[in-house]
């Protein structure tokens, strides 16, 4: 029927009419849900990102209290050790006893991570030794650790007290 026909030029400028904005709401939203996610993406990573900086303080709070308490700990150890030197020649039930109290004191520390520094007949280190005295000598390598006044500890790779020494100087001739 000719008189119902819609012209050719009304009916594609309809159909064009109707895709155009389609098309263009569809690009909006999509563009909508790539900047969400993108945001959401980000947040997810900032979110990581705090929860391992967050670990990571924590962690470092517990090694931080962990060295102060050992730290306190460390003159104790040291008393133990002058007081076994001393009465090292008499032989008694009480001294087996402190010597048993100071190896599980040894025991403890050394779980929680605490190692003595070599320092005895080993090479002068200043990152790990406090030389408080320079011998002159020839019956040992110049700058070699001849005594130790007070032992050093690190706490796992960290120093908390260097070892006080007496080192070696070979007098020049």
């Amino acid at each position: 029927d000719p008189e119902h026909e819609l012209p050719a030029s009304d009916d594609a400028s309809d159909v064009v009419g109707e895709v155009e904005p389609r098309d263009a709401e569809f690009l909006k939203l999509k563009a909508e849900r790539d900047t969400l996610l993108d945001r959401l993406a980000r947040l997810q990573a900032e979110f990581e990102n705090a929860r391992k900086r967050g670990s990571r303080e924590q962690q470092e709070f517990r090694e931080y209290a962990l060295a102060d308490t050992i730290k306190t700990l460390l003159p104790v150890v040291d008393s133990f050790e002058r007081a076994l030197h001393t009465g090292r020649d008499t032989k008694s039930e009480f001294r087996s006893g402190v010597e048993l109290i100071y190896k599980q004191l040894q025991g403890a520390l050394l779980k929680l991570g605490l190692q003595p520094i070599p320092a005895k007949g080993e090479q002068f280190d200043p990152h790990l030794h406090e030389a408080i005295e320079m011998v002159d000598t020839t019956d040992a390598a110049d700058h070699e650790v001849l005594d130790e006044m007070q032992r050093g500890y690190k706490l796992k790779d960290r120093l908390l007290r260097p070892a006080m020494v007496k080192v070696a100087r070979n007098p020049k001739h």
